[in-house]
């Protein structure tokens, strides 16, 4: 049911030909690179066929305007596991926005969404979430409200017609205890 290959032909229908883009999975790491001299077409990688790797890797550009588009990996630094509490902070702020509408596109696919912070403390322990799993609430809860970007609303409409998912969500199916 969960296969990645209906994202991408879901991707494909919606964007491959508008955006000249194509969500391309079997990738180490995920990647966005831009149309060049080398490729005609913009593609974006998402890891192995991990389903949740290509929900958010379409949920990045998705967000990611024009110029950002135009540019590897959309301009974002990114820094492994291990980071300090201050890199922590700068990543769960670029992180919200992509994971309130990753969590949107996994109940456009009836799929479930768990949140990832990407980092552990120093002596293996998890870092504490409240807060970021807030934000991503407050997010979601705000597109739910006022609507979605333009290119994440027909992304989402796509994936609830190809999963059979209603149109309509609970009105409070986005708070932070929901979040795994």
């Amino acid at each position: 049911m969960f296969d990645c290959s209906r994202l991408v032909s879901v991707f494909e229908g919606c964007f491959g030909v508008t955006e000249n883009t194509s969500l391309v999975g079997g990738a180490q790491e995920p990647l966005y690179r831009p149309a060049d001299d080398n490729n005609s077409r913009n593609l974006l990688y998402f890891r192995e066929d991990y389903f949740a790797s290509a929900l958010h890797e379409t949920a990045h550009w998705c967000i990611a305007g024009a110029e950002r588009r135009r540019l590897v990996d959309f301009g974002y630094w990114y820094a492994p596991e291990g980071r300090s509490a201050d890199e922590q902070r700068a990543f769960e702020a670029v992180e919200v926005k992509p994971q309130a509408l990753e969590w949107i596109f996994s109940l456009a696919c009836g799929y479930r969404f768990r949140i990832s912070v990407d980092n552990f403390a120093d002596r293996g322990e998890l870092v504490d979430t409240s807060d970021f799993r807030r934000k991503v609430a407050t997010q979601a809860r705000h597109w739910q409200r006022v609507g979605l970007p333009p290119r994440a609303a027909r992304f989402t409409r796509a994936l609830r017609q190809e999963f059979a998912t209603p149109a309509a969500l609970p009105e409070r199916c986005f708070e932070p205890e929901a979040l795994a």
